[in-house]
Protein backbone atom coordinates (compact mmCIF):
# COMPACT_ATOMS: atom_id res chain seq x y z
CA UNK A 1 0.00 0.00 0.00
CA UNK A 2 3.01 2.73 1.08
CA UNK A 3 4.53 2.46 -2.10
CA UNK A 4 1.27 2.37 -4.57
CA UNK A 5 1.53 5.73 -6.98
CA UNK A 6 -0.72 8.08 -5.86
CA UNK A 7 -2.51 8.74 -9.05
CA UNK A 8 -3.32 4.91 -8.43
CA UNK A 9 -4.83 6.00 -4.56
CA UNK A 10 -6.98 8.70 -6.31
CA UNK A 11 -8.03 7.06 -9.82
CA UNK A 12 -10.47 9.15 -12.08
CA UNK A 13 -12.19 10.64 -9.00
CA UNK A 14 -13.49 14.39 -9.30
CA UNK A 15 -11.96 16.74 -7.21
CA UNK A 16 -13.87 19.81 -5.69
CA UNK A 17 -12.40 23.23 -7.17
CA UNK A 18 -13.62 26.63 -7.28
CA UNK A 19 -12.52 30.07 -8.10
CA UNK A 20 -10.71 32.86 -5.49
CA UNK A 21 -13.81 35.10 -5.65
CA UNK A 22 -15.98 32.34 -4.50
CA UNK A 23 -17.94 32.59 -1.78
CA UNK A 24 -17.66 30.42 1.55
CA UNK A 25 -21.32 29.33 1.50
CA UNK A 26 -20.95 28.32 -2.27
CA UNK A 27 -17.36 26.58 -1.31
CA UNK A 28 -19.22 24.68 1.67
CA UNK A 29 -21.91 23.77 -0.94
CA UNK A 30 -19.50 21.94 -3.54
CA UNK A 31 -17.84 20.06 -0.46
CA UNK A 32 -21.16 18.62 0.49
CA UNK A 33 -22.06 17.83 -2.57
CA UNK A 34 -18.76 15.99 -3.79
CA UNK A 35 -18.46 14.68 -0.19
CA UNK A 36 -14.93 16.43 0.40
CA UNK A 37 -13.61 18.47 3.32
CA UNK A 38 -11.05 20.09 1.11
CA UNK A 39 -12.14 22.40 -2.02
CA UNK A 40 -8.80 23.56 -4.20
CA UNK A 41 -8.97 27.07 -5.03
CA UNK A 42 -7.90 27.30 -8.83
CA UNK A 43 -7.99 30.13 -11.06
CA UNK A 44 -6.88 29.44 -15.14
CA UNK A 45 -6.00 25.98 -14.50
CA UNK A 46 -3.13 27.17 -11.70
CA UNK A 47 -3.49 26.03 -7.80
CA UNK A 48 -3.69 29.49 -5.78
CA UNK A 49 -4.58 27.74 -2.31
CA UNK A 50 -6.82 25.17 -0.04
CA UNK A 51 -9.55 25.92 1.78
CA UNK A 52 -10.55 22.90 4.27
CA UNK A 53 -13.70 22.27 6.82
CA UNK A 54 -11.23 23.33 9.71
CA UNK A 55 -10.40 26.89 7.80
CA UNK A 56 -14.13 27.46 7.39
CA UNK A 57 -14.64 26.81 11.20
CA UNK A 58 -11.92 28.93 12.34
CA UNK A 59 -11.41 31.43 10.01
CA UNK A 60 -14.98 32.19 8.90
CA UNK A 61 -17.69 30.95 11.69
CA UNK A 62 -15.54 31.34 15.14
CA UNK A 63 -15.11 34.75 13.82
CA UNK A 64 -18.51 35.68 13.30
CA UNK A 65 -17.97 36.37 9.56
CA UNK A 66 -20.77 35.62 6.87
CA UNK A 67 -20.32 32.70 4.66
CA UNK A 68 -22.38 34.38 1.72
CA UNK A 69 -20.42 37.20 1.79
CA UNK A 70 -16.87 35.93 3.00
CA UNK A 71 -14.58 34.89 -0.23
CA UNK A 72 -12.59 31.66 -0.42
CA UNK A 73 -9.03 33.93 -1.61
CA UNK A 74 -9.74 36.00 2.21
CA UNK A 75 -9.56 33.01 3.89
CA UNK A 76 -7.65 30.36 1.92
CA UNK A 77 -4.52 28.25 2.86
CA UNK A 78 -2.05 29.55 0.06
CA UNK A 79 1.44 27.99 0.80
CA UNK A 80 0.03 24.91 -0.41
CA UNK A 81 2.16 21.70 0.04
CA UNK A 82 1.85 19.73 -3.35
CA UNK A 83 3.08 16.39 -4.29
CA UNK A 84 3.11 14.46 -7.85
CA UNK A 85 1.05 12.12 -9.32
CA UNK A 86 4.03 9.64 -9.47
CA UNK A 87 5.25 9.38 -6.13
CA UNK A 88 4.70 7.14 -3.43
CA UNK A 89 1.42 7.23 -1.19
CA UNK A 90 3.52 6.28 1.71
CA UNK A 91 5.17 9.60 0.83
CA UNK A 92 2.23 11.28 0.73
CA UNK A 93 1.10 10.36 4.16
CA UNK A 94 4.63 11.05 5.64
CA UNK A 95 4.93 14.57 4.61
CA UNK A 96 0.76 15.11 5.60
CA UNK A 97 2.11 13.77 8.95
CA UNK A 98 5.06 15.66 9.42
CA UNK A 99 3.07 19.09 8.14
CA UNK A 100 -0.15 18.39 10.68
CA UNK A 101 -2.22 18.39 7.64
CA UNK A 102 -5.40 16.45 6.24
CA UNK A 103 -4.99 17.11 2.63
CA UNK A 104 -3.28 17.39 -0.04
CA UNK A 105 -3.50 18.48 -4.03
CA UNK A 106 -1.26 16.46 -6.10
CA UNK A 107 -0.14 18.27 -9.46
CA UNK A 108 1.02 16.74 -12.86
CA UNK A 109 4.38 17.68 -14.61
CA UNK A 110 3.32 21.32 -15.04
CA UNK A 111 1.76 22.12 -11.53
CA UNK A 112 -1.70 21.54 -12.85
CA UNK A 113 -4.29 19.76 -9.98
CA UNK A 114 -5.40 16.77 -11.22
CA UNK A 115 -6.95 15.25 -7.46
CA UNK A 116 -6.67 15.70 -3.69
CA UNK A 117 -5.49 13.66 -1.21
CA UNK A 118 -6.64 12.99 1.80
CA UNK A 119 -5.56 11.43 4.53
CA UNK A 120 -8.58 9.14 5.31
CA UNK A 121 -7.43 7.51 1.99
CA UNK A 122 -5.16 5.20 3.52
CA UNK A 123 -7.98 4.18 5.74
CA UNK A 124 -10.34 3.56 2.31
CA UNK A 125 -7.20 1.33 0.89
CA UNK A 126 -6.75 -0.86 4.24
CA UNK A 127 -10.42 -1.59 4.21
CA UNK A 128 -10.83 -2.75 0.85
CA UNK A 129 -7.31 -5.30 1.57
CA UNK A 130 -9.14 -6.30 4.58
CA UNK A 131 -11.86 -6.97 2.49
CA UNK A 132 -9.93 -9.10 -0.21
CA UNK A 133 -8.20 -10.43 3.42
CA UNK A 134 -11.73 -11.97 4.95
CA UNK A 135 -13.01 -13.48 1.31
CA UNK A 136 -9.45 -15.00 0.64
CA UNK A 137 -9.90 -16.23 4.65
CA UNK A 138 -13.30 -17.13 3.67
CA UNK A 139 -12.37 -19.55 0.88
CA UNK A 140 -9.67 -21.26 2.25
CA UNK A 141 -12.16 -22.54 4.98
CA UNK A 142 -14.30 -23.77 2.28
CA UNK A 143 -11.20 -25.71 0.51
CA UNK A 144 -9.99 -27.11 4.05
Amino acid sequence: MPYRPIREVIGQRPFPTVSPGSTIRNSSIIMREMRSSAVLVVEKGMLLGIVTERDIVFRVVSLGLDPAATSVESVMTTSVQTIHEDKPFGHALHLMYEGGFRHMPVVDDNGIPVGLLAAHDALDIDGLQLGHDLVRREELTVIL
